[in-house]
């Protein structure tokens, strides 16, 4: 069903309009080619998109598309050319080319509204509700990512203010990394075993210099004491 008026081809006098009405592929191409300004309007604030999208000529809406017709232009209530489209291949060219299905005109109407107070066929109304359906998940697919991206963001800030009120911490940190890696080189360069016999031999080393300076042997109980 179209959205244009049986008069409207008496209303204008603009020969670029005029043909989109008449769906004239031909007279469009001419009159575009001379010059015409795509983007012209009528006395409602129409461009040859609105007409030609209303009437179904998606020839012609790909044409003036091609010769820099804007397809985000709006009527004087608001409306794209979706929102007086009627036609199932004319509105995939419209949203394939970035036209939004769920755009509001002045009074809050989305295309699927308008389209269902025009009556227009099951097929168009399906094709418009899972249009709109896509742009939601998109939608919240999108929100959701962005949430993430916020939600990151303001734990390593968090990480990098709490780094800058501790920088005695982060200091230590450094010097831990640091050591760690020292010793993992220490051991790959002498090999485990060797490392550990000469923490043995350390140990062994220890517990005699302490039983010499002391005479008590570490660990063991009860000993009697010497007596010099």
């Amino acid at each position: 069903m179209s959205y244009v008026f049986v008069n409207d081809s008496s209303q204008t006098n603009v020969p670029l309009l005029q043909a989109c009405i008449d769906g004239d592929l031909n007279y469009s191409k001419r009159l575009l080619e001379s010059g015409f300004d795509p983007n012209i309007r009528d006395s409602r604030g129409r461009t040859g998109l609105h007409l030609a999208a209303a009437r179904g000529n998606v020839d012609i809406c790909q044409l003036l598309h091609k010769f820099g017709a804007d397809l985000l232009a709006t009527d004087y209530q608001g409306n794209t050319a979706l929102h007086l489209c009627g036609h199932v291949d004319t509105i995939q060219f419209l949203v394939s080319n970035g036209l939004k299905i769920d755009i509001c005109n002045h009074q809050g109407a989305t295309p699927l509204v308008l389209a269902k107070r025009r009556g227009v066929n099951k097929d168009v109304i399906r094709l418009l509700e899972s249009l709109e359906e896509q742009e939601v998940k998109g939608f919240n697919r999108g929100a959701h990512s962005k949430l993430e991206t916020m939600q990151t963001a303001e734990s390593e800030s968090a990480m990098e203010s709490h780094s800058l009120l501790n920088p005695n911490l982060q200091q230590g940190e450094g010097v831990f990394s640091s050591f760690r890696t020292t010793w993992q080189e220490f051991v790959e360069d002498l090999g485990f075993w060797r490392v550990l016999l000469l923490i043995i031999v350390i140990a062994l080393l220890s517990l005699g210099i302490a039983y010499y300076v002391s005479g008590v042997l570490p660990f063991v109980e009860n000993q009697p004491e010497l007596v010099h």
